[in-house]
């Protein structure tokens, strides 16, 4: 079945003005998540492809992000003092699609061209086709060294503008992850921030199984990082920790967001087999009332 307009019914909820108390910040960013997690199933189930497993553990991150901590806006997505993003694991890019639609980026009606052929929002997100990307990404550990790169930027321009990057845990077996933070670390990097959707599974198996990254906090902060560690659907916690960073002058900032694939659906949750796995009609519908 193919993605139509009638499919991308996903309200564009914007930011809350910036006096909002925490309480509204985080019923705002709850419902973001909510109404980002409806459209992605759609965008999944429609589209026949994606990694909605995946998506949905990264998605509270990104509501939060991007609904009350990133200084970027539709108007400034082109001002050099924005704050950047870069999504790592560029596999999710349905979610970060969606994410950008609610809050202005992108037109919802273009979320129905998803994986069409010729289509700006391919399997992976491209800076040069989709406003508010960053940077391409797709080959895992790619990401985090470009966000280096944009962070020294932002120390050599003596600018303030932060830089967040997503990666995901199976991602960090790539060593060029280790090398980007060795280098953020050497050149003091406290404007960048690394959030690690640390889910546990990746594509066929739990990281353990594939290539144990324990004592991962250790680790991160044996190469230098200021190590936090929160429960990355929690979007209070979320709020109040990327909201704060840098939390030590002249170290980059390593949070460790404890999440679950396919969360919070009941047959997803958890399950490795939803790494690349497309509902069908029944699993959809059971899934949309899920989350309704």
């Amino acid at each position: 079945m193919t993605l139509t307009v009638e499919h991308t019914t996903m309200p564009v909820l914007g930011r809350l003005p910036v006096h909002s108390s925490r309480a509204e910040q985080i019923a705002h960013i709850a419902e973001a998540a909510k109404q980002i997690r409806i459209q992605d199933l759609k965008l999944v189930h429609h589209a026949g492809a994606g990694h909605i497993g995946g998506d949905f553990s990264a998605i509270d991150i990104l509501a939060t992000l991007y609904g009350a901590v990133l200084d970027i806006s539709p108007a400034t997505v082109n001002d050099p003092e924005r704050d950047r993003f870069i999504l790592s694991k560029g596999h999710v890019a349905g979610a970060l699609y969606t994410t950008l639609a609610a809050f202005g980026f992108l037109p919802v009606e273009d979320l129905a061209t998803f994986l069409k052929p010729l289509s700006a929002l391919n399997g992976h997100p491209n800076r040069n086709k989709v406003a508010g990307v960053e940077a391409n990404t797709g080959p895992l550990g790619h990401g985090l060294p470009v966000a280096v790169g944009h962070a020294l930027s932002a120390k050599l321009d003596v600018s303030l503008r932060r830089t967040y990057v997503l990666v995901g845990d199976g991602e960090l077996q790539e060593g060029s992850n280790w090398e980007a933070m060795m280098a953020a670390s050497q050149y003091q990097l406290d404007r960048l921030t690394v959030i690690v959707d640390r889910n546990r599974l990746q594509q066929g198996a739990t990281t353990k199984e594939t290539n144990d990254l324990d004592p991962l906090p250790e680790k991160a902060a044996a190469f230098g990082f200021a190590v936090v560690e929160v429960n990355g659907h929690d979007h209070g916690e979320l709020l109040d920790v990327l909201s704060a960073v840098p939390f030590r002058p002249g170290k980059p900032t390593f949070v460790i967001a404890h999440t679950h694939k396919g969360h919070p659906i009941s047959f997803m949750s958890n399950n490795v087999a939803w790494h690349h796995r497309v509902p069908d009609a029944a699993e959809y519908q059971q899934a949309l009332k899920e989350l309704q």
